[in-house]
């Protein structure tokens, strides 16, 4: 499963999730749709890991192209509806408005999100990489009909 709606355990990725303050960024993926973008608000590195703040949006009918991170991601989705789909093509969630996510670490975590409604999805983002890493890997389709 790619995604999640769960409590946060970490009290940094729900201090600010809660504070409604995470900006989530386009993910560079394979590829993006057009007008998908993403502004960094915050970075920090701390030891070994870097924390990446993100507001990343993507335009009615636009996706994020397959990829995957090296580091946990934890957001909430503040406008529209993101549609998050795994290497399976098979739907792992809708998230409406308000709704939090965590995407877990690796390659075994490909997956792409989209936006299939009428407005802009907004994505507050907060990135735990380890230090050095992208943002996201880009990943080829994994076979779906659908970018």
């Amino acid at each position: 499963m790619s995604i999640k709606r769960h409590g946060l355990r970490t009290g940094l990725a729900a201090a600010v999730i809660a504070g409604g303050t995470l900006i989530g960024g386009a993910a560079h993926a394979t590829p993006p749709g057009p007008g998908v973008s993403g502004r960094i608000i915050w970075q920090h590195t701390a030891g070994d890991t870097d924390f990446v703040l993100r507001e990343v949006t993507l335009p009615a009918g636009q996706a994020t192209g397959w990829h995957h991170h090296d580091g946990t991601l934890y957001a909430r989705v503040r406008q529209g509806t993101l549609s998050h789909f795994d290497a399976t093509c098979a739907s792992d969630g809708v998230y409406p408005a308000g709704s939090a996510i965590v995407e877990p670490a690796g390659p075994g975590n490909v997956h792409i999100g989209r936006n299939l409604g009428a407005t802009a999805v907004v994505l507050d983002v907060l990135y735990v990489l380890p230090a050095g890493s992208p943002l996201s890997v880009d990943d080829p389709n994994p076979g779906c009909d659908f970018q």
